[in-house]
């Protein structure tokens, strides 16, 4: 019998996008899960409202494109872009300002450049920055964690907040919402308090604020996950998170009564999120294991540099976006010598 001959390639791909990307969708769950436990109904209302303006928007430019839209759709990026960007945002904010991110983030930032493969920045980052500086006070309206709020949002009043803006009969927006741990020790210690005293507010927990440091967590959980999986390298999450630790511990030890420890920078804002999910994406960092590194170690620095001295309490989207600039450029610099050749690679 004649055997069957069959091209190359003879290995089946594993890492194929959509394979890659499901393993980040149920990385996050953790972290949605407790966002959700903290934040009330807004967060999976806002993932649902976003991942559906992102397919359709993608639906739309591979149509107009002349391209078949299903094959873009089924490898599922446009839907981390979107939960991506709806846990970055508040709970509460408006629909149109989510379907204005996915338009921004889906059609801009990342088909204008050619699709998947192609954007020179973080789709999700690009857009959560793009609304805050359009519209900063309602990207900054976060509400109480559920443990401290006075009043606990039902399901159909979130999505009534989400849709028309209406807060609950009784109470107004200045009631409901409230300082992120970041922006109240950001705040406090421009008026010149220090930081014990800061922190004998009931918002504050073990870390950071109470509920954000459980939500970190989560993602933390969700990070050790993709490392465990082998989605993403470890070079940037540690390297990032490193060298955030080390800047903040330099000036915790010089003076603690006005520079929070690192365990506060690590769990009172996006650190984690931003170490595992976000300055990970492979099409926007950096490729080579030293380029990693030095990525990873850029966007830590920048991050504790911004908290401290920048206009933003938290800024790991700026950070990311600053070193999505400058990956191409690292990349070129640390290119790995190639074997049976001596020297500096040209």
């Amino acid at each position: 019998m004649k055997p069957a001959i069959a091209s190359s390639p003879h290995v089946p791909r594993v890492n194929r996008v959509d394979r890659v990307m499901l393993d980040v969708l149920l990385a996050l769950v953790p972290g949605i899960l407790a966002m959700t436990w903290y934040f009330g109904w807004g967060l999976p209302i806002n993932i649902a409202l976003a991942v559906t303006f992102a397919v359709l928007a993608e639906a739309a430019v591979m149509t107009a494109r002349g391209r078949p839209a299903l094959p873009a759709i089924g490898d599922l990026s446009a839907v981390v872009t979107a939960v991506l960007f709806a846990i970055s945002v508040p709970p509460t904010l408006p629909w149109w300002l989510t379907l204005i991110g996915m338009l921004f983030a889906i059609v801009l930032v990342k088909q204008l450049y050619g699709g998947i493969g192609y954007n020179p920045f973080n789709p999700a980052m690009a857009a959560y920055v793009f609304l805050l500086i359009s519209y900063p006070v309602a990207m900054t309206a976060w509400t109480a964690p559920n443990l401290l709020a006075e009043h606990t949002f039902s399901f159909l009043e979130s999505l009534r907040l989400i849709l028309d803006g209406s807060p609950p009969a009784g109470l107004t927006w200045d009631a409901i919402t409230s300082a992120t741990p970041l922006d109240e020790m950001r705040g406090k210690l421009d008026l010149g308090m220090t930081i014990d005293a800061i922190r004998q507010s009931p918002l504050w927990g073990d870390f950071g604020g109470r509920g954000w440091e459980w939500v970190a967590n989560g993602f933390l959980l969700g990070g050790l996950y993709l490392l465990w999986r082998r989605i993403v390298p470890w070079q940037i999450p540690v390297s990032m998170l490193l060298a955030l630790t080390v800047c903040a511990g330099l000036f915790w030890l010089v003076d603690p009564q006005t520079h929070p420890s690192p365990a506060f920078h690590l769990f009172s804002g996006a650190a984690i999120l931003g170490a595992f999910f976000i300055a990970t994406d492979p099409v926007t960092a950096c490729t080579t294991r030293k380029g990693q590194l030095i990525f990873g170690a850029s966007i830590g620095a920048l991050l504790f540099i911004i908290r401290t001295w920048g206009g933003y309490p938290d800024a790991v989207a700026f950070a990311v976006l600053l070193m999505n600039i400058a990956a191409p450029t690292i990349d070129y610099y640390t290119q790995p010598r190639v074997f049976g050749h001596g020297g500096e690679p040209r």
